[in-house]
């Protein structure tokens, strides 16, 4: 296979890890008719960020770092539950009239950075990229190194280009929400993030049992 086709393959790979609505999804769609479609591209390339992060780890067969996550997932999974339950009740009380006053630099960078971590607390985003690499027999110890990096590349634009795409065919929406429709959005989306949270905490509880 020539390098276009591991940048394809990589590119396929990116979004489709990145299209199933999970939290961040919700998180992105709420920020961006809340904020604006910066505000949700921001949201998402954080989550891009961290499966280009994860994905170079796979394709580059760091096997101490898969090893290192799967036997801390249990903690791993702790904090990105709590996390997601502060994120959520946050997310549920705030007022769209504070939200509205514009997008400062900060606030992209925090967009940013919260589901940075959210993506890189979920052990399961780089079993998924090992399980996707193995499955297309790549990897370094068959493709090399350059290999690896182009394939991350390709997911890392693949992943970015669902996040343009979901924060633009949202933004589009978003002047049909008035101050009392983004309070919904905000009490819904809340809801759904804190749900994703007691469902991690809850896996835990199952597991211990």
């Amino acid at each position: 296979m020539g390098e276009p086709g591991f940048l394809l393959r990589g590119l396929v790979l990116g979004f489709s890890i990145a299209a199933p609505v999970g939290p961040i999804g919700v998180l992105c769609i709420r920020r961006t008719l809340a904020e604006g479609r910066w505000m949700g591209f921001a949201t998402g390339m954080g989550a891009a960020a961290a499966d280009g992060l994860y994905g170079l780890a796979a394709g580059l067969g760091l096997t101490s770092v898969t090893q290192v996550l799967t036997g801390q997932q249990r903690w791993i999974r702790l904090i990105g539950g709590l996390f997601l339950l502060a994120l959520g009740a946050r997310t549920f009380f705030s007022r769209p009239a504070g939200e509205a006053a514009g997008v400062p630099a900060g606030g992209m960078a925090a967009a940013f950075g919260t589901t940075f971590l959210l993506t890189i607390t979920n052990p399961m985003t780089i079993l998924s990229f090992v399980a996707a690499f193995a499955g297309l027999g790549l990897g370094a110890a068959t493709s090399g190194p350059a290999t690896a990096v182009l394939l991350v590349t390709g997911v890392v634009v693949g992943s970015a280009a669902w996040w343009v795409t979901l924060s633009g065919a949202v933004g589009a929406l978003r002047h049909r929400f008035d101050a009392r429709a983004l309070t919904w959005v905000n009490r819904v989306s809340g809801a759904v993030i804190v749900g994703f949270g007691v469902a991690a905490l809850a896996s835990l509880v199952v597991e211990t049992a």
